[in-house]
C-alpha cells in the first residue's frame, strides 16, 4: 500500500502547476510608464515600449506615469549611446541619432543637419545653410585637446509627442503653448560635462509663420529642477527660422508660449474697460444726435451716409456692452450660458467688422466710382449684409460647437484671463482673424484710393485755399476710424506689449472718434461744411436709395 500511495503523491506533484509558473502567470505586466521597469534598458524593444509613454502620459492618465523617471530615462540614453552603445546611427519613428568620433584638433567649425525623420549627418562648410542644423564651434573641441585626442559626439533628435513627459510647468495645451513640432535636440560628449563655452553652439530650427501674441524661446531641459530653463541661451527669431545659441551641451528645444504676462493682461483689460465705457457714452450721444437730426432736418431721412454711421455706432455700442458682460462675469454660470455669451460677443464683433467694411464700400461709391451708383433699396440691402451675414457665420460656428471657456496664460502657465469665447482655435482663426484681415485689407485699399483723390484735389486747388493738405490729413484720420483701420493694429501686437497697448487704446476709443466725426460733419452750417472741401465732398455726396 505504500508504493501505490507514494506513486499517487508523485503523480499529484507532477500534475500540479509549478509555484513559480503560477506566480509569473498571475503577475500583472509592469507599467513601463512608471519608468522603473525599463530603467537603463535601451534595446529596440525597450526603447519602443518606453516611447509609447509620450502619447499615453496625458493629463487624464498622469497618475499611471512617473514623469521624473521617464525624463531621466531619456536623459541617460544620450550618455549610454555615446559611452556604451556600439551603434553609429539610430533611426526610428520617434528618434534619430548619430554618434561620431571627433578629433579635438579640428581646424574649423562642424555642421550637422537636423532634418526631421532623417538621421543627423555631418555637412561640409558649403552646405551649412541647411534649414535645420547645428553648428559646433571648433573652440569646443580645442578646449579638450590637452586631455584627449578624440571624443565621441552624440546628436539625438527626439519626438516627444503630445503628452506631458517633457512639458514642465511652462507649457500648457490649453493656451496653445508647446514644444515646437514636439522636437527636442540633444548634444552630448558622454560623461564629459561641457558648460560655459567661450563661443556658443548654434541650433537652427525652421518653422512656419507663428500666430500673434506667441513667443518663440530657446530653452534646455534642466534635470536638476525637472523643468525648462533659458539660462545660458539666447534666441534670435526670424520669419521662417530661429537660431538658438547656448553655452553648454544638453537637451534643447524651441518653445512656443504666450507673450503677455499677468500684469500686462490686467493693464490691457483696464485700458479696454475704460475706453469701452467712454466709447459707449459717446456712441449713445451719436445715436441720440442722429435721432434728433432725423426729425429736425428733412435731408437726414433720405441720406444714406448718416444711416450707415449710426448703424456702425449701434454695432459698436452692443459690442462694447457684450465685452463688459463677458469679461465681468468670467466663467460664471452653466456651459450653455457660457456658449451663449461667446456666440453673442462673436456676433456683435462680426457686425462691427461688417459695418466697417460697408463704410468703406459706401466711401468707394461716393469718391471713386461716383457715377452710376444708384441702387434701389440701397440701405436696406446694406442692413441685410450688416446684420444677417454675421448671424449666418455665428450659426455655422455654433453648429460646430466652437464656443466655450477660453483662457489666456502667462509665461509661467498661470491663468491671467478667463472668458467665454472660442475653444476651437481653427474657428477663431477663420471667423475672427481671417474676417478681420479681409476687412482691414479692403478698407486700406479703399482709403488709399480716397487719399489719392483728396490730395490730387488739394494740389489742384492749392493756389485758391491754404491749408488743404492739413484738411486732407484730418479727413483721412476721420475716415480711417469709420472703416476700422485701427483694428489692423492687431496684426502688429506680436511685436511686443507696446503695440498691444496702442491697439487696446485706439480700438476701445473708436466710438469717441466717430462721435467727433459726426459732430464735425453734421452740426455746423452747410456753408461751413462746404468750405472744408475735402471732408464735405467725401461724406455729403450721397447715394439716394428708393425706399
Amino acid at each position: 500500500m505504500v508504493a501505490p500511495r507514494a506513486l499517487g503523491v508523485l503523480l499529484l506533484l507532477h500534475l500540479a502547476p509549478d509555484e513559480g509558473d503560477s506566480t509569473r502567470r498571475d503577475e500583472k505586466p509592469r507599467n513601463v510608464c512608471q519608468g522603473s521597469a525599463n530603467m537603463n534598458l535601451y534595446e529596440d524593444f525597450d526603447l519602443n515600449r518606453t516611447a509609447g509613454c509620450f502619447s499615453k502620459c496625458t493629463h487624464s492618465q498622469e497618475e499611471l506615469c512617473h514623469l521624473g523617471n521617464l525624463q531621466r530615462y531619456w536623459l541617460n540614453f544620450e550618455t549610454y549611446l555615446v559611452e556604451r552603445s556600439q551603434m553609429d546611427t539610430l533611426n526610428t519613428s520617434f528618434l534619430t541619432a548619430l554618434v561620431k568620433s571627433i578629433n579635438t584638433s579640428v581646424s574649423e567649425d562642424l555642421y550637422f543637419s537636423l532634418t526631421p525623420s532623417q538621421v543627423p549627418k555631418q555637412m561640409t562648410k558649403d552646405e551649412h545653410q541647411h534649414p535645420d542644423r547645428v553648428r559646433l564651434p571648433k573652440s569646443l573641441f580645442g578646449s579638450l585637446k590637452s586631455s584627449r585626442p578624440m571624443v565621441r559626439l552624440g546628436i539625438v533628435v527626439l519626438d516627444i509627442g503630445p503628452g506631458n513627459v517633457f512639458k514642465g510647468s511652462l507649457l500648457s495645451r490649453e493656451d496653445g503653448s508647446s514644444v515646437l513640432n514636439n522636437r527636442m535636440v540633444a548634444l552630448t560628449l558622454g560623461h564629459i560635462k561641457v558648460t560655459k563655452l567661450a563661443e556658443p553652439l548654434e541650433i537652427t530650427f525652421s518653422h512656419q509663420y507663428q500666430p500673434p501674441n506667441m513667443n518663440l524661446s530657446c530653452e534646455f531641459w534642466d534635470a536638476t529642477k525637472g523643468d525648462w530653463s533659458s539660462k545660458g541661451c539666447s534666441t534670435e527669431v526670424g520669419v521662417r527660422r530661429t537660431v538658438c545659441r547656448c553655452d553648454h551641451l544638453t537637451f534643447f528645444a524651441l518653445l512656443l508660449r504666450p507673450t503677455l504676462d499677468e500684469a500686462t493682461v490686467k493693464a490691457l483689460i483696464h485700458i479696454s474697460q475704460a475706453g469701452c465705457g467712454t466709447s459707449m457714452i459717446f456712441l449713445a450721444f451719436t445715436i441720440v444726435l442722429y435721432t434728433v437730426l432725423r426729425f429736425s432736418r428733412q435731408r437726414f431721412k433720405s441720406e444714406d451716409a448718416p444711416k450707415i454711421h449710426v448703424s456702425l455706432s449701434i454695432s459698436l455700442f452692443l459690442l462694447n456692452l457684450a465685452f463688459f458682460i463677458n469679461v465681468g462675469q468670467r466663467l460664471k454660470g452653466s456651459d450653455a450660458a457660457c456658449w451663449a455669451r461667446g456666440a453673442i460677443f462673436h456676433y456683435f464683433l462680426l457686425c462691427a467688422f461688417t459695418w466697417m467694411s460697408l463704410e468703406a464700400f459706401h466711401l468707394y461709391l461716393l469718391v471713386i466710382k461716383v457715377f452710376n451708383t444708384y441702387f434701389s433699396h440701397y440701405f436696406l440691402k446694406l442692413s441685410l449684409v450688416g446684420w444677417v451675414l454675421p448671424a449666418l457665420i455665428v450659426i455655422g460656428t455654433g453648429i460646430a460647437n466652437s464656443y466655450g471657456p477660453y483662457s489666456i496664460r502667462d509665461e509661467k502657465n498661470v491663468t491671467t484671463l478667463e472668458l467665454c469665447w472660442f475653444r476651437e482655435k481653427i474657428a477663431l482663426y477663420v471667423t475672427v482673424h481671417g474676417y478681420c484681415l479681409i476687412v482691414f485689407l479692403f478698407s486700406a485699399a479703399v482709403l488709399s484710393l480716397v487719399s489719392w483723390k483728396i490730395f490730387t484735389l488739394s494740389s489742384a486747388t492749392a493756389g485758391k485755399e491754404k491749408g488743404q493738405h492739413w484738411k486732407g490729413v484730418l479727413t483721412l484720420l476721420g475716415l480711417s476710424c469709420l472703416v476700422g483701420l485701427p483694428w489692423g493694429l492687431a496684426l502688429l501686437t506680436s511685436l511686443g506689449p507696446f503695440t498691444a497697448y496702442v491697439f487696446a487704446l485706439f480700438t476701445s476709443l473708436q466710438g469717441v472718434f466717430i462721435f467727433c466725426w459726426f459732430i464735425i460733419l453734421y452740426c455746423p452750417s452747410q456753408s461751413t461744411v462746404t468750405s472744408s472741401s475735402g471732408t464735405a465732398r467725401v461724406d455729403h455726396a450721397h447715394t439716394v436709395s428708393q425706399e
